[in-house]
């Protein structure tokens, strides 16, 4: 319990004070865990056991990706699952042995032995800090997720390399302890696997869903969760016992899922959860690293890890060329990778086991891996920085080889949900649109429908005059942050004063300030569908259509009217909430004397009818 308690307080100060900083959450969990560990303040002690545990976020981590993916989008990621992912893996590891080899007396089985290990990136490290700054969605994020998925597949050959490399007979097995299959005929294993795989396969297809929704039918919240978690651990004792991947098994489990109507029911359960054990699996990461070691072997440590970032980045940008990604997708897939993996302390622990790889140089390496880990979060933050900087003033639009034309009529910024409907109505108008969005998954996602988006932030003046600022009459601002909607408002106002501006608002605050900025017209997100809806509650209600209808229109009329006379005390909350107050007595005697009057009207209505 105190473990527990020191874990929490570590991460409760650490990771709110590396975001501050802008390192990310995954930084700060590692550094919590080099700060309560041995070799700093020394308030835990040796971290195996902690990290068994914490290893089941990384698990849950691939089972919520899973949910994502559809199997038919899985299969049309086949490609760069195999292609891009088999590429980096061989190359990384024939290059990393090479270097062994010159730099080091080691023989070619440890080398080899090694290389593998390190040719492996972090799953866990990377999508986390892909996820939590948005990038994980972006072509460069898919093509990253491909690989460290061919790379958990990769894992089992690996494994089951490694005796054939023991150059002692009869060495043990590394995975002895774990698989009940081990000492069967390897045909016999490859079919158990196989039969395990598709077990899986139409168990989620056929007996999870109607399970969940037997279970949503009693409505007891925890047991639907505990039902999800169930499979989860499930699947990774499953894997575990016949020597397979536990995160590759609950990936396919995830997808497998993917249709059911219960998914997002699903993610919302489980998300703490890998969250929690994700946050200790990093903490226990970084408690992890050896200081005694790198103190005692400070430059060969070093050059270590800058030899093994190094290498992985030579292979990374070489696959970023073959495979086309352009400039700054291809040096975030580069540097998102550029370091080793949970995956090698496991390939090393049976390297040793095998005694194919020393003890020494067996702790050097799962150093290294560590460092190398740490260094990640702190790269990424570097990216962005530096594209942020300059990569947005030299980037060209995306894809990279495509100039963005030019409209006469309308430009919309942001094709979401809202652009797509505005784009839609114009263009059957006959109306030319040139449409941007700055999110690079949301235009290969539009693209793909045959949708002709452009990627590029409208608030930059260069991009907004490519698109035809000066000629065009009209820009539609349809992005979903109302930030980014004021920079694009006053980028457009101050370079291209003709352009008339029409400004989806996110809220009546977002309202209010644009209001302020005098565009020429706005419109809530959610008013009119809310609104819409109150007149069909209404109806339910039993009043009739015209009634209802009436109802809706002066409610309207009146909450337009008054929204330009809150703009002027919002801020104010002592006067915005008398106004607020004042404004919500006023719509009921709007509708109370319409409803009177029409009362009265009807009532004439009836006197006068000779029936």
């Amino acid at each position: 319990m105190i473990n527990a308690l020191i874990y929490l307080c570590a991460a409760i100060i650490a990771v709110p004070l590396a975001k501050r900083a802008g390192l990310g959450a995954v930084l700060g969990y590692l550094l919590a865990g080099v700060l309560i560990g041995p070799y700093v303040l020394a308030l835990v002690g040796d971290q195996t056991d902690v990290m068994h545990v914490a290893e089941f976020g990384v698990v849950m981590m691939l089972f919520l990706i899973g949910l994502e993916l559809q199997p038919s989008r899985l299969w049309d990621m086949r490609r760069p699952i195999l292609g891009l992912g088999g590429l980096q893996v061989v190359l990384t590891a024939g290059l990393i042995t090479a270097l062994i080899l010159g730099v080091s007396d080691l023989g070619w089985r440890s080398a080899l032995a090694i290389g593998l290990a390190l040719a492996l990136s972090s799953t866990a490290i990377v999508l986390q800090s892909l996820q939590e700054r948005g990038l994980f969605n972006t072509p460069a994020g898919g093509n990253t997720f491909s690989v460290l998925l061919f790379q958990d597949i990769a894992i089992i050959p690996i494994l089951a390399l490694l005796p054939l490399l023991s150059s002692v007979s009869g060495s043990e097995s590394p995975l002895e302890s774990h698989s009940l299959i081990e000492s069967w005929p390897a045909s016999v294993q490859v079919v158990i696997s196989l039969f395990t795989i598709v077990a899986v396969i139409l168990a989620g297809r056929f007996l999870a869903a109607p399970i969940f929704r037997k279970i949503a039918e009693t409505d007891l919240r925890e047991i639907f969760t505990a039902f999800a978690l169930f499979i989860v651990v499930a699947i990774t004792v499953l894997m575990q016992s016949i020597g397979l991947s536990p995160a590759l098994g609950a990936f396919i489990a995830g997808v497998v899922l993917a249709d059911c109507e219960y998914r997002h029911e699903i993610e919302v359960d489980i998300e703490p959860f890998k969250g929690l054990l994700l946050g200790l699996f990093f903490i226990t990461v970084g408690a992890g690293i050896d200081f005694d070691l790198l103190l005692d072997k400070p430059l060969v440590v070093t050059l270590a890890v800058i030899g093994l970032v190094a290498a992985k980045l030579v292979v990374l940008m070489l696959l970023a060329v073959v495979f086309k990604m352009g400039k700054w997708r291809g040096l975030l897939f580069s540097l998102a990778l550029a370091q080793g993996g949970e995956f090698a302390f496991v390939i090393i622990a049976a390297a040793k086991a095998n005694q194919v790889v020393g003890a020494g140089a067996a702790d050097t390496v799962i150093l290294v891996v560590a460092l190398s880990m740490l260094l990640t979060p702190l790269l990424l933050a570097a990216y962005e920085t530096l594209f942020s900087r300059t990569g947005r003033k030299s980037a060209q639009p995306y894809p990279e080889e495509e100039a963005i034309p030019s409209s006469e009529h309308v430009i919309i910024a942001g094709y979401g949900r809202f652009g797509q409907i505005i784009g839609r109505l114009l263009s059957a108008q006959g109306y030319e649109l040139t449409i941007l969005d700055h999110s690079p998954g949301q235009v290969e996602l539009v693209r793909r429908f045959g949708s002709k988006v452009y990627y590029g932030d409208a608030s930059r003046e260069d991009l907004l005059r490519a698109a035809g600022g000066e000629q065009a009459k009209l820009l539609i601002i349809a992005v979903d942050e109302p930030d980014r909607a004021m920079r694009i408002i006053q980028t457009a106002k101050r370079h291209f004063p003709n352009l008339k501006i029409l400004v989806r608002a996110i809220d009546r605050p977002h309202a209010y300030k644009l209001i302020a900025a005098e565009v020429d017209g706005l419109r809530r997100e959610t008013f009119h569908s809310a609104l819409k809806l109150g007149v069909d509650a209404l109806k339910l209600l039993g009043q009739d259509k015209e009634s209802a209808e009436r109802a809706g229109d002066l409610f309207e009329q009146h909450d337009e009217n008054s929204l330009s006379k809150l703009a002027k005390v919002w801020g104010d909350d002592k006067s915005y909430g008398r106004a607020i107050r004042k404004n919500l007595d006023d719509l009921r005697r709007v509708l109370q004397e319409d409803q009177t009057r029409r009362s009265g009207s009807n009532e004439v209505d009836k006197k006068s009818d000779p029936l």
